[in-house]
């Protein structure tokens, strides 16, 4: 990659600010844990699995803010700050899996050193970082096996380097595809209200010269039925016990859109966005976004002042719409027939 989405190097967390892409490339460092949060709810760092390698460092920043404090407060505080840090965003489910799984590892730390203490922390960032870059190189190789060695692929929102630690879910099919020799063209729906699509997917191609077309969301249906789109591969924020998936706004329509055209649909994710505890997707908390984000989100008013907004970040997937999901251990079967 061109590019570094997220990374930590003398206890700061760099991120690449994803707002002002891709007019700017722009790294923002962070000493404090509150800082990362408004990172992540403002969209600067984004992705699934980004943001839970972002929370699991939000961790260890926090660790180092406590300067006169005894072990054991400071590991009451940091009971305190997780929780805080799960709340920043409630849909993808590798927030709360990073969160919860860093302190699950201190939480067995029986010493008494506050320094070992808190080097566990940075430790566990930089362990879920590692094993994510591994996870995404693995997710592209099984990918790109689905794949014919001439393919048009659509894709929705940004799942690729900017959404993960590595080189991306469903983008990483693509860069692998490419290494295997295969003649890969991605459509990218331009992904409304913020345009992840337009303003992440293809500047990240355009880096890794991927042959790149962008639609407007409404364009996919069409470029279907002109027999434009041989498959659909998106990203995923949650899945559930049943399959069912949580994705950015506008994935639902995307599937069954696929499913009337023949097309195969894939998700993209690795192993820790599968849910173990919830049942289907009727059970996902789904975030709203300000209306701010629909009537004027790059600072010029396009709807009446006053009106009403329904903003959903994302949409629920059945998983009968699914056709396979490339997960790092493999591909799994999906429920469409």
């Amino acid at each position: 990659m061109k590019f570094t989405t997220i990374k930590a190097e003398d206890k700061k967390l760099i991120l690449l600010d994803q707002t002002v892409l891709p007019e700017t490339l722009t790294y923002n460092e962070y000493t404090d844990y509150r800082g990362v949060i408004k990172a992540i709810k403002r969209l600067e760092v984004r992705g699934a699995p980004a943001i839970g390698i972002a929370a699991a460092y939000a961790l260890a920043l926090a660790s180092e803010a406590q300067v006169d404090i005894t072990l054991e407060q400071l590991s009451k505080v940091m009971v305190d700050v997780a929780q805080e840090i799960k709340n920043a965003r409630p849909t993808a489910v590798n927030l709360a899996w990073a969160v919860d799984r860093v302190m699950e590892k201190v939480q067995k730390y029986d010493g008494d050193s506050l320094d070992e203490y808190r080097r566990i922390f940075w430790a566990e960032g930089d362990a879920i970082l590692k094993e994510d870059e591994k996870m995404c190189d693995a997710m592209g190789r099984h990918g790109a096996q689905l794949l014919p060695d001439e393919a048009t692929v659509l894709t929705h929102c940004n799942a690729g380097a900017l959404a993960t630690g590595g080189i991306g879910t469903a983008l990483a099919v693509f860069y692998k595809a490419k290494e295997m020799g295969k003649n890969i063209k991605v459509f990218a729906d331009e992904t409304r209200p913020l345009l992840q699509g337009a303003r992440l997917t293809c500047w990240e191609l355009m880096q890794e010269d991927i042959d790149v077309t962008l639609l407007t969301d409404n364009m996919a249906g069409y470029a279907m039925a002109q027999g434009k789109i041989d498959a659909v591969i998106t990203g995923a924020d949650r899945i559930t016990k049943n399959g069912d998936v949580a994705n950015k706004i506008g994935t639902y329509a995307v599937a069954v859109l696929a499913k009337e055209h023949g097309i195969p649909f894939y998700v993209a994710a690795p192993e820790s966005t599968f849910d173990k505890f919830l049942e289907s997707g009727e059970q996902i908390i789904v975030e709203q976004r300000s209306p701010g984000e629909v009537t004027e989100g790059f600072g010029k008013p396009t709807a009446p002042a006053g009106v009403k907004v329904y903003s959903p970040a994302f949409d629920i997937t059945p998983h009968k719409l699914v056709t396979a999901y490339i997960t790092d251990t493999g591909i799994r079967p999906g429920g469409r027939k």
